[in-house]
Formats: structure tokens, C-alpha cells, sequence
């Protein structure tokens, strides 16, 4: 990294609070990486031996279930923070839904700069407890909420996450764009079946509420509606 001033996520990101200095500091330990669609970062149970910021593309965060089956528990947007500080095992997987670029830290040296300036410590601190609340709030999610209300409440949160680097309305949310999620990884996130996936799509497209010109584009028609379904439960 040369010139973090000019990073699309700067005001974003984790490292949002450093001033110009420190800035400069950390951007010569960092280094920009290529990460191709269906690429894993982090191996569930592998050391951790790098950490990284999201300057773009959507990642799935996946943990394996003794079967071997996958249970996708989170999507990593533009500005997340991936990795795991301080620690010395991943208690996950992380792969590219898209192709994605990512500012990549050595995790020792990280480390080492996040001992050293406080804010990033802070930063550190309060990002595990967004997602924290982020976890309590799925499990609200998936405890309470019917069928249809899981699907507009992801519906909004993407619309929202992908504009925050896209040509955005409504307060920074897209009304077009396109899922980085298939029918069938949809549901393992939201814990429903494909058909019970598809069957909301076609309820709420019925209802006037999106528009789905294609399998992965959504237009979101009555964001209002989709909002009062969502916080319905």
C-alpha cells in the first residue's frame, strides 16, 4: 500500500481513526491482493497469519458442522475487517462470493501496530462488539421472524451494505442490485429451505414489493413495505 489517503474504504474502515502518520505507517506493512471468486482466505482451524480490510467485493463466513456440511454465519461487505487479532487459530472459513480486492496485514505485525496506537485498539474493540450485536440480532432473526420476514430483512441489509460503495438512495441503500448469494446459500443463512427461499421471492415480487428482473437482481419497489415486513416479528 502506498497512499492510504486515496483507499476507497479510508473513511471506513478500521483504520478510519489514525491520522496521516500512522495512516503512512500502516499502509508500508500492508499490501493489496487479487482474491478471484470461490477463493478461500482463511481455512476453518488454520493459524491465522494475516488479517485484512475489504476494499471490495462480498465474502461468506463459514463454519462446518461434524457431517461436514456448511453453515454459512456471515457475509463479509466492502470496509469489513477480516481475521482474527491476537488470536492463533480461525474459528472459520472465509471465501469470495465475487471477486474482491483486500489490504492484507501480516496478523504479528498488526499486532504489534494495534499495541502501539490506542484508537486502533479501540477500533479493534468496538468492531467485536458490532458483532456481537450483529450475532444477537440473527438470532433474533432466525428464532422469531417468519419465512418472509428473514428475506426482507436480508433484502434491506444488502441493499444497504452494497450501497455503501455504489450510487446509492434512501439514507445510502441501493434499490437495484445484484445478490451475491444463490437461491440455496440464502437459505442456509437465513435456515430455509431453497423452496422456501423462492416461494418468498415470488410472494413479495407478486406483492408489488421488489422486482427481480433476473435470478441474482433485485429492485426493490416499495421500500416502506419491505421494511414493515421485516420488522414485523
Amino acid at each position: 500500500m502506498k497512499d492510504c489517503s486515496q483507499c476507497i474504504v479510508r473513511n471506513r474502515a478500521i483504520c478510519s481513526g489514525l491520522d496521516i502518520h500512522e495512516l503512512d505507517l500502516l499502509g508500508r506493512q500492508g499490501r493489496k491482493q487479487k482474491i478471484a471468486k470461490g477463493q478461500t482466505v482463511f481455512w476453518e482451524g488454520d493459524d491465522v497469519v494475516v488479517v485484512a480490510n475489504v476494499i471490495e467485493g462480498v465474502l461468506k463466513v463459514s463454519m462446518s458442522m461434524s457431517d461436514g456440511r456448511e453453515q454459512i454465519v456471515g457475509i463479509v461487505f466492502s470496509s469489513d475487517f477480516i481475521g482474527r487479532p491476537f488470536g492463533q487459530q480461525s474459528p472459520y472459513s472465509v471465501t469470495a462470493l465475487t471477486d474482491a480486492e483486500l489490504c492484507i496485514f501480516s496478523r504479528s505485525t498488526f499486532d504489534s501496530f494495534a499495541r502501539q496506537h490506542p484508537e486502533l485498539e479501540h477500533k479493534l474493540l468496538r468492531r467485536t462488539l458490532t458483532e456481537l450485536d450483529r450475532a444477537h440480532e440473527w438470532m433474533l432473526l432466525l428464532g422469531k421472524k417468519s419465512a418472509t420476514e428473514r428475506v426482507a430483512t436480508l433484502l434491506l441489509e444488502m441493499s444497504v451494505r452494497l450501497g455503501e460503495t455504489g450510487c446509492t438512495v434512501d439514507n445510502g441503500a441501493l434499490d437495484t442490485f445484484e445478490l451475491p448469494l444463490d437461491r440455496q446459500q440464502i437459505g442456509d443463512v437465513l435456515g430455509l429451505t431453497i423452496e422456501t427461499v423462492s416461494r418468498q421471492f415470488s410472494k413479495l415480487k407478486a406483492d408489488g414489493v421488489i422486482h427481480l428482473p433476473d435470478r441474482r437482481t433485485v429492485s426493490i419497489l416499495n421500500r416502506a413495505r419491505l421494511q414493515d415486513i421485516s420488522a414485523a416479528a
